[in-house]
């Protein structure tokens, strides 16, 4: 009996243990929409959170020298993917449309970073939500795809927007609204790239080629603008690749299980949190053109991305 009675409470799940299976159940338990907010709103907070570190390394460090430990880590954090098989990425039959892609990723995340640390930081988190502006025109040349005059309309009322981050009618002109623009067109090629690949290629696959080639195109320029990170900034730098791409890891997983016309407004809290916290870290605070400007690109963009949704249910 005594035995028997070991074994059984050997078998007993112990008490974290026990509180893990309840976690899960109530995690289970929850409506999809609701676990696909608490994944999106996490994601946010992990990317502004690179972001902050981003901005912080920026006084010293270059920004391809960033976007290369954020690309090269997040590369290395892919590669377990394909341990059962590891030559599936080489069997891929649009090498150079991987190419393009991770060329226009590169280019994208160059501005990105160039934008956080030379612009404030809710600015820059507004100019990269600029990119399904750039949707319109592109989708129209590559896909062949009919905008309509209200979608058009709106994508200039978007457009207007940028141009008022440039400030162009006071004497604090500035150029960096644009580089955030051309962030944001790289990143409308991106999704092109994306829909032409997705026809093709598995998610794992594209991941990989996009990681690589980020890294790849950002250790260029970062040869000739290295500095040697000290301990501490290498130890930041090692985040900014894991919470970049736990980030994106969190936000893509919480699309897939709730309502994306739920679940995309969450997203652009990302400029929210981003002022909040260069406020009481940078002591940044935007100004009426930020505002204005911020106010026209996130209404239009979330317009645009809203009705995509509805127009690609109906099958239109």
């Amino acid at each position: 009996m005594g035995k028997e009675a070991a074994k059984e409470s050997n078998a007993l799940p112990g008490p974290i243990e026990r509180l893990r299976l309840a976690g899960r159940a109530r995690w289970e338990a929850m409506p999809p929409n609701a676990r696909g907010a608490v994944l999106v709103s996490l994601g946010s907070l992990t990317l502004v959170v690179m972001a902050v570190i981003v901005k912080h390394l920026g006084s010293r460090l270059p920004s391809f020298e960033m976007l290369f430990f954020r690309s090269f880590i997040g590369f290395l954090l892919v590669l377990p993917v394909f341990w059962s098989n590891p030559f599936e990425p080489f069997r891929t039959k649009r090498p150079m449309m991987h190419l393009a892609r991770g060329a226009a990723g590169a280019l994208g995340n160059a501005c990105f970073f160039w934008t956080i640390t030379h612009m404030l930081l809710a600015d820059a988190m507004a100019l990269q939500f600029s990119r399904p502006l750039f949707m319109i025109p592109l989708a129209m040349i590559f896909l062949a795809e009919v905008a309509g005059a209200k979608r058009t309309t709106v994508a200039v009322v978007g457009f207007l927007g940028i141009l008022l981050y440039s400030r162009p009618f006071s004497a604090g002109f500035d150029p960096g609204a644009f580089i955030g623009a051309l962030g944001g067109f790289a990143g409308g090629l991106v999704v092109i790239c994306i829909k032409r690949l997705s026809s093709t290629e598995p998610t794992r696959v594209i991941m990989f080629y996009y990681a690589f080639w980020n890294a790849l195109f950002a250790a260029i320029p970062t040869f000739w603008v290295w500095v040697t990170p000290t301990g501490y900034e290498f130890v930041l730098l090692v985040m900014i690749g894991i919470l970049g791409i736990g980030g994106q890891a969190l936000m893509t997983h919480g699309f897939t299980l709730g309502d994306t016309t739920a679940l995309v407004p969450l997203d652009y809290f990302r400029i929210v949190y981003s002022a909040f916290a260069a406020y009481l870290i940078f002591g940044e605070l935007p100004d009426e053109w930020s505002f204005a400007g911020m106010a026209l690109i996130v209404s239009a963009s979330l317009y645009l991305v809203l009705t995509e949704k509805k127009r690609t249910k109906k099958g239109e």
